[in-house]
């Protein structure tokens, strides 16, 4: 019997936990039907999922009468709709949690992905009482980083027992193969990162990060993704005297592409939990020079820990490129280091048969 998975996001855009809903929908394949409400209307992600599939994407109803008015439209929807199984994801959408409360044969699973900067570093109290409230009893919420759990059992005092850790998963394969498909050329030393351009990314922190290195030795810098900050940081990189060494991509379809022109990648963001362009990077051999965010201690090989430094250290990001900027064989080293550990512990069949499992129950 075909399974029927009713997905609600506060927006479907090409952001980390869209692609990686994206997919595992895939890879689930057609014992299932999918119908994707899209809070804000954005549907940018559709174009990441398979058109062999049986999904649908259905308009959120209109908010009216208030809180009550809208929980009861939500809910007046899922009984058309008559899920199986409802994901919500996020903050955003935690209202449909409680408007699916007690709706026959529908299972509840809450996806809890990260934060924007302004939940970096602390929980508004009232959020923390209102996850606690709706994220109980039969409701499983689901989270990708070790960091993130320990945030939801000690900050929203959630049950251990209801939590389930599905850490992202990549097609190694495809990264690990065009980086090896790449000719290796003459080129200057590249650093680059991949993100939507948003606040909590600090891309601007990589962009003074990459002045101080490009004053030390011949670099260029590479930020392929695209959003709201890319006009400010390109701004930015005119007023450093760096738009010459710089290249915005814009959006990237085949993402893959990106990494073999890198010598060293970079995350400065001030929050994240498992960031795909992490796991991404690992698999394509780079090194990782990071901000010390999330899982991403835990996600790299051993050897490259010393390479991370605390969010918004700016001096320390520029440090560590730099000292790799001086050694192609400790570079080298520190990449394939970090692509065994990311076909070990971080390839694409083990987020999928998580999710199977949880979806099937």
């Amino acid at each position: 019997m075909t399974r029927h998975l009713v997905h609600v996001f506060p927006a479907f855009e090409l952001g980390g936990v869209q692609t990686r809903t994206a997919t595992w929908i895939n890879a689930l394949g057609k014992g299932f039907r999918h119908s994707i409400i899209s809070l804000n209307g954005n549907l940018e992600c559709r174009d990441r999922l398979a058109p062999d599939l049986e999904i649908d994407f259905v308009d959120a109803p209109a908010a009216r009468g208030g809180p009550p008015g809208h929980l009861l439209a939500c809910r007046r929807l899922l009984r058309r709709l008559r899920p199986d199984v409802l994901l919500t994801n996020n903050w955003g959408s935690i209202e449909w949690v409680l408007a699916a409360c007690g709706l026959p044969g529908c299972r509840r699973l809450h996806v809890e992905s990260g934060f924007g900067s302004e939940e970096a570093d602390r929980d508004y109290r009232r959020r923390a009482l209102i996850r606690r409230l709706v994220l109980s009893g039969d409701v499983r919420v689901i989270v990708p980083s070790r960091r993130l759990r320990d945030r939801a059992v000690s900050g929203w005092r959630l049950n251990p027992a209801r939590l389930v850790l599905v850490p992202d998963g990549i097609d190694c394969a495809l990264f690990a193969a065009a980086a090896e498909a790449s000719p290796a050329g003459p080129r200057p030393f590249t650093i680059g990162t991949v993100a939507v351009l948003r606040e909590e990314k600090r891309l601007d922190l990589l962009l003074d990060a990459f002045a101080i290195v490009r004053a030390t030795v011949p670099a260029r810098l590479v930020i392929a993704g695209d959003g709201l900050e890319r006009q400010a940081l390109e701004a930015r990189a005119t007023a450093l005297g760096l738009t010459a060494d710089t290249e915005f991509t814009g959006f990237v379809t085949d993402v893959e592409n990106v990494y073999p022109k890198l010598d060293v990648f970079v995350l400065s963001s001030e929050t994240e939990q498992t960031p795909n362009s992490v796991l991404q990077a690992m698999a394509a051999g780079l090194p990782v020079v990071s901000t010390d965010v999330g899982d991403v201690r835990l996600m790299i090989a051993p050897d490259s820990a010393p390479y991370l430094t605390p969010a918004g250290d700016v001096d320390g990001l520029a440090r560590h490129i730099l000292a790799l900027s001086r050694d192609p064989s400790l570079r080298r080293r520190l990449g394939e280091a970090n692509r065994r550990r990311a076909f070990e512990a971080f390839d694409l069949g083990g987020m999928v048969a998580a999710y199977r499992a949880l979806v099937s129950a």
